[in-house]
């Protein structure tokens, strides 16, 4: 543990390549299914949070996915092309939009997220709660969370 006190160049690369591949097999394991439905990475990433936040407004989507509206506009509009999502309309403020995944789209999540859920679920059960705890951390701190 006394090494990453004094954390070098070459383990930050590493520690880096790492997150990216890490990144890259997660998502693969989805690649399948989003094929299968002819979308992609930033259709999934809606999908996930739609499935996180119930009825999230568009603003907040935004804020989480730090895209521009534009292209939120065109994911939403593959969305609805393919019959997963709906609006619903703030009953205090009619200009707001809450969007929600229909019993399709929550088809859709669950088969993406199943395969996803191998792998991770894998790597932290072969792993001691202090090091799923200390990833956890560290990804938070990573996120500025």
């Amino acid at each position: 543990m006394k090494e990453l006190l004094y954390l070098k160049d070459d383990q930050l690369k590493g520690l880096i390549e790492k997150l990216f591949t890490g990144y890259r097999e997660s998502f693969s394991d989805a690649r399948k299914t989003l094929d299968k439905y002819s979308i992609g990475i930033a259709h999934h990433k809606v999908l996930h949070l739609l499935s996180m936040y119930k009825g999230i407004t568009i603003s907040e989507l935004l804020k989480k996915l730090k895209i521009t509206k534009q292209s939120l506009n065109r994911v939403l509009k593959d969305l609805i092309k393919l019959e997963v999502i709906f609006f619903e309309k703030d009953q205090q403020d009619t200009r707001v939009k809450h969007v929600h995944l229909n019993e399709k789209g929550e088809t859709i999540f669950d088969e993406i997220f199943t395969t996803q859920k191998k792998r991770i679920y894998n790597a932290l059960l072969n792993s001691s709660s202090e090091q799923v705890v200390n990833f956890d951390n560290v990804l938070k701190k990573i996120i500025n969370e």
